[in-house]
């Protein structure tokens, strides 16, 4: 479903549906409002099965992980790389002696919401150093906007090589975090977040492991520079984004990289997003366990 490119109005307010930052009901009154009745706008969403079929699952019990979770240390931060001051939260474990490896969770087209935030805490609990940037920072970070259309129109005028920058900014405060190992540190990313992965992998071979969660692909021309063994998470019924696979799976495998993938039956896109539309807590559980799996071969194997 996620098109970088994608300007249609319809399909970006479905977009931000899926990903949780509004109900059903608002979505159709933001179409409505589009179109002009809600005749139109019942006709314009029509072809979403996001919409007209699918509802959230129930979340599972004890999924979230809130900011004052004993187990773990969570907070927002702010610091200042290549004169951009910096927004993310920051989340690891509690009383574990030694040094973690370190992930940087990277958040879709609406900048650092919180549920982003959450997924930064799930990784501390499962053992991770986490850290998780405002790729809306150059331009005030996400509360400078507060409304989900704005998000993602802010999202829109952010640079490639910026947020590229941006997150290697991340990737040097958990290098120079005193307990994470600094050889030792993976990514994570959902939807725009997937691609960003993407975008590091080929071009950070020091990225220990990624999962990329449903997101764009790379250009096939540059998966000669992937050294980083990285799990691939895709929905079966984003078939459109999915499909776009194929030919890296081809590259890859020509090219006797390091990789695995999964491929959820009967879900969509954003389907682990818990606050959204499109979440299904089976795949999601699932593809969360696999996830902290990889990591943990990969982040965790002993030295050679």
């Amino acid at each position: 479903m996620y098109n970088e490119n994608e300007k249609d109005p319809v399909n970006e307010l479905v977009h931000l549906y899926v990903d949780g930052a509004f109900d059903r009901r608002e979505l159709i009154a933001r179409v409505t409002k589009l179109f002009g009745s809600g005749a139109a706008a019942t006709a314009a969403l029509g072809s979403y099965s996001e919409v007209m079929a699918q509802t959230p699952s129930a979340c599972p019990a004890n999924i979230k992980v809130p900011l004052d979770a004993p187990d773990i240390v969570a907070r927002d931060i702010e610091y200042t790389a290549n004169g951009v001051k910096m927004f993310a939260h920051f989340a690891y474990p509690k009383n574990v002696d030694g040094k973690m490896p370190g992930v940087i969770v990277i958040h879709e087209n609406r900048g650092l919401v919180e549920h982003i935030k959450d997924v930064c805490r799930r990784m501390a609990r499962a053992g991770f150093a986490a850290i998780a940037p405002d790729l809306l920072s150059r331009q005030g970070g996400v509360q400078a906007f507060p409304e989900p259309t704005q998000q993602t129109q802010a999202y829109g005028r952010t640079l490639v090589n910026e947020r590229r920058d941006d997150l290697i900014s991340a990737l040097d405060y958990l290098k120079f975090t005193p307990f994470v190992t600094h050889d030792r540190i993976g990514v994570i990313g959902f939807c725009a977040g997937g691609g960003n992965t993407w975008d590091l992998v080929v071009n950070l071979p020091e990225i220990a492991a990624a999962v990329p969660f449903y997101g764009p692909p790379p250009a096939i021309e540059t998966l000669v520079n992937v050294q980083t063994p990285t799990l691939m998470i895709y929905a079966e019924r984003d078939r459109a984004l999915t499909a776009r696979m194929a030919p890296v799976l081809t590259e890859l495998l020509a090219r006797q990289k390091v990789f695995g993938m999964k491929i959820y039956e009967g879900v969509g896109h954003a389907f682990h997003n818990d606050t959204g539309a499109n979440y299904n807590a089976e795949a999601a559980c699932d593809a969360w366990s696999e996830t902290v799996a990889y990591l943990n071969k990969w982040l965790r194997a002993p030295r050679a």
